[in-house]
């Protein structure tokens, strides 16, 4: 039967790619459904959405499967108004299916845990993705990332330099911690047994977690090493559907272990970026990967259990539980040893309900972190999380996935929930117990004095002195925390409380740093922070942003000038403050 209606030439592309991607796997999920809405109550969508059926697992499946049915099933060729077959015709209908695809499933696959036919809904809704990102209809924030990872090598834009000078500083950091020069973060290191790849998130967002893995390795006595390229494990062709960015990131990160020759490469806790390194990777690479691959929760058991680092559980009294990453439990069986890891490491562990593959998504699952347009929408879902998180009562949920912390977070702010964020890395790191040192021997303890002595006789300067900070932000409290912190280390500080009193007060001031929240009123902060940057007064200009809101920071990322220097979520605590700080102007801790 021959179409009648005239059909633009993206749906024309995305029909005849739809032929190219029917795997058995997906074919069979295209067929096998019989509607009898076992999947609907596994999906927070539709939990947190009652009485909307577009939210229904079966309901999104048939927006793709009347497709097949209509171009590729005879069923629907023949008889299309008893299968329901249909198809797409102008950018409008890709546009209605996008908002379906990106917009109301995250692919967390517990539909498809839970569907008696085994229909793969979280496989085929990705296949979808990628047939219209493959004629350029995603979210944008699907697009810029995506552009990220192709250009510069990895999802959020790190710059090598940016990269290698974070490790820099996380190695100084951890050297002045334990007062060991020897506690370093070895880079491009070959022949090791380990080489360690991480999340972006970390650079840009988390460094701590980056000294935390490398004081555990150091304890344990690891042969390791980070990457100077190719080190991001995370892999957003997985969210995309596009497999071919896929391939191409995967390949980056084993060509350059292979390049090391390191023996193993080990995954910091990510979900994502454990299943597509692990599992999907050599798929889309289309090549055998020829050493070990494992995650960092599984290294770090291992040397507990090895008894090649020794921790003390009394150091983490505080009542956790634990938040399954989807990528983590349903797509790669990674259950159980978490749960061992966190008993060895904490006193008052408690089990969240449902868990383990059962457990609900954290809201910011396939890359829903990044498509701001789905955020309230996102957020509302997110009440399953909330009330699964407050029954606990629990003060912390711990998370081996960076992009759950993130959905966690957002979920704890939103609900206003009395919890925090951690990771197995940050309570292994705190649990370790530190070997005692051999005391000096006399003629060591003579040199120490003689150093003490003339260390003793410099004069002391306050670590910010000299330094003038504005201070912007519209709350009184968040205000006040910021300027005393910073006054007490010797800063002078001027605040502002609006957009338009910001841009003046920085023009006029001309300061060492800018705190800026992303949320105050008058001028929109995004065209604020674009102005100043575009300011040639104000070039060596360092701005540090903290905010309360995540998903804005999409105001400032997508502007085509540089990037902030540094970044904080409230609420924000002295420590990482100062640590921020001291990082954006290059402040090494030992001249504090």
């Amino acid at each position: 039967m021959s179409e009648k209606k005239a059909r633009s030439h993206k749906a024309e592309k995305v029909i005849e790619r739809l032929g190219q991607k029917l795997s058995r796997q997906i074919a069979g999920s295209m067929v096998a459904c019989v509607h009898c809405g076992m999947c609907t109550e596994s999906c927070h969508y539709v939990l947190a959405n009652p009485g909307d059926p577009t939210y229904a697992p079966a309901y999104k499946a048939d927006k793709i499967r009347k497709l097949f049915k209509r171009h590729y099933d005879w069923t629907g060729r023949f008889f299309p108004w008893w299968v329901k077959a249909g198809s797409v015709y102008t950018d409008a209908d890709l546009e209605e299916l996008k908002d379906t695809v990106f917009g109301k499933c995250t692919n967390c696959r517990r539909c498809s845990l839970n569907c008696p036919m085994g229909v793969d809904l979280a496989s085929f809704n990705r296949m979808a993705r990628g047939l219209l990102v493959s004629v350029g209809v995603m979210p944008e924030g699907v697009a810029v990332v995506s552009k990220d990872q192709w250009e510069i090598g990895n999802q959020m834009g790190v710059l090598k330099e940016d990269y290698l000078e974070t490790l820099e500083w996380m190695a100084e950091e951890l050297q002045d911690e334990l007062d060991d020069p020897q506690a370093d973060i070895p880079v491009d290191k070959t022949d090791c047994e380990v080489v360690y790849s991480i999340n972006p998130r970390e650079v840009k967002y988390d460094p701590r977690s980056i000294s935390d893995a490398a004081k555990i390795f150091h304890f344990a006595g690891e042969n390791w090493t980070m990457p100077s390229e190719g080190w991001d494990m995370t892999n957003f062709g997985l969210f995309s559907g596009d497999d071919d960015l896929g391939g191409a990131v995967a390949r980056r990160l084993y060509e350059k272990v292979s390049e090391l020759r390191g023996k193993k490469l080990v995954i910091s806790e990510c979900g994502h970026g454990y299943r597509s390194t692990r599992c999907e990777g050599p798929n889309w690479a289309k090549q055998d990967v020829p050493f070990e691959m494992e995650s960092s929760v599984l290294t770090m058991l291992r040397y507990v259990k090895e008894g090649r680092i020794k921790v003390d559980k009394t150091r983490n009294t505080t009542s956790v539980t634990f938040h399954d990453s989807c990528n983590n439990a349903r797509s790669c069986g990674l259950t159980e040893e978490p749960r061992e890891l966190l008993n060895l490491v904490c006193t008052d562990f408690r089990e969240m309900t449902p868990n383990r593959a059962e457990n609900y998504c954290c809201t910011g699952g396939g890359g829903a972190m990044s498509m701001s347009e789905y955020t309230p929408r996102r957020l509302k879902s997110g009440k399953v999380k909330a009330d699964q998180l407050k029954a606990t009562g629990a003060k912390v949920v711990v998370t081996s996935c960076h992009n759950c912390v993130d959905g966690l977070a957002d979920v704890i702010r939103h609900y206003k929930l009395d919890m925090e964020v951690t990771q197995l890395v940050n309570l292994v790191a705190n649990a370790l117990v530190i070997p005692e040192k051999a005391a000096p021997s006399a003629e060591e303890k003579v040199a120490q004095e003689k150093v003490a002595a003339l260390e003793s006789a410099k004069p002391v300067a306050l670590p910010l002195a000299d330094l003038k900070f504005v201070v912007a932000d519209d709350e009184p409290d968040q205000l006040a925390f910021l300027s005393t912190v910073f006054e007490d280390y010797g800063a002078t500080v001027v605040t502002a409380t609006n957009g338009d009193e910001t841009l003046e007060t920085v023009r006029r001031e001309k300061p060492d740093l800018l705190t800026l929240d992303l949320e105050m009123p008058g001028l929109n902060v995004g065209d604020v922070f674009e102005t100043l940057r575009k300011d040639p007064e104000l070039e060596d200009l360092k701005v540090c942003i903290i905010t309360g809101r995540p998903e804005l920071r999409k105001l400032i990322y997508d502007r085509s000038v540089r990037v902030p220097e540094g970044y904080l979520d409230k609420p924000v605590t002295e420590e990482t403050l100062l640590l921020t700080v001291r990082k954006i102007l290059g402040i090494h801790e030992h001249e504090t």
